[in-house]
């Protein structure tokens, strides 16, 4: 199994904030299981990472899937049966980055279509719901579990190309303060963290990104960006039992960047 029971199931943990919480769960004892969605000339460097995370202990399931499709989704529920062999998922933690970013209005390029925030909402937002309801329908969840998930300032503020993304961070919190409401019954505990600009794959796909990070660096008033580490640290605060009462916000971890 490995070393130990808990197990913490990650979703889009092969960079960025899903992975520095990989290895910061996996540094306090949790089990691992990992769905991401890479290239294959990408797999070679991310299985020396998922072998360096596992180096300790910790046991590791990876599974290169689509994590939102109904049917992967179901393929993968079996799987993760399988390899729990009865155990449960202590964490859920949610970091999907599948959106599109285009901007909305732009006489001379390719801008958002409808599908394109159907497209991003559903990815990056309705599948927590989904998986939340297919790990309490298949019994996998554990007494206290806790649901993790990553939004940002775009929540609230316009950012040229992040339409679709902000939207689907809105709807990312408004999922999670009903999953808190209505499977408390269940012993769930749903969260999301507001990271600040955070120097990730996800952030230099945004056509304006090096603007974005100037204007943080700026306005923060510890003169640096968020790291992905320290977004972790903060994922891991609120495993513990000490946290077990916080549940249905939105918790800042920016450095005091959304303050000004």
């Amino acid at each position: 199994m490995g070393k130990g029971d808990k197990w913490a199931l990650i979703l889009g943990g092969s960079s960025g904030l899903g992975l520095a919480t990989a290895r910061k769960l996996a540094a306090h004892g949790f089990n691992l299981v990992v769905v991401h969605r890479d290239r294959r000339t990408d797999m070679e460097a991310i299985s020396k990472v998922f072998q360096d995370i596992s180096a300790n202990g910790t046991a590791l399931h990876s599974f290169n899937k689509d994590a939102v499709t109904t049917e992967s989704m179901n393929h993968l529920i079996s799987e993760v049966k399988d390899r729990l062999e009865g155990g449960s998922i202590s964490v859920l933690v949610h970091s999907i980055a599948k959106g599109t970013v285009k901007p909305m209005n732009d006489p001379d390029g390719d801008t958002l279509s409808a599908a394109d925030f159907e497209i991003t909402v559903d990815a990056m937002a309705i599948s927590l719901y989904s998986w939340v309801k297919v790990l309490v329908e298949n019994n996998l969840t554990a007494a206290d579990t806790r649901v993790i998930s990553y939004t940002s300032e775009g929540n609230t503020k316009a950012w040229k190309n992040y339409a679709a993304v902000s939207a689907a961070k809105a709807a990312l919190e408004v999922i999670t303060r009903n999953i808190a409401l209505e499977f408390a019954a269940d012993g769930i505990k749903a969260n999301c963290i507001q990271a600040g600009v955070t120097d990730t794959k996800s952030l230099q796909m945004i056509p304006n990104s090096g603007l974005l990070k100037q204007q943080a660096l700026k306005r923060n008033p510890n003169h640096r960006l968020t790291t992905p580490e320290d977004v972790a640290n903060v994922a891991y605060l609120l495993t513990t039992q000490e946290a077990q009462w916080i549940t249905g916000t939105v918790i800042k971890v920016d450095g005091g960047e959304s303050l000004r």
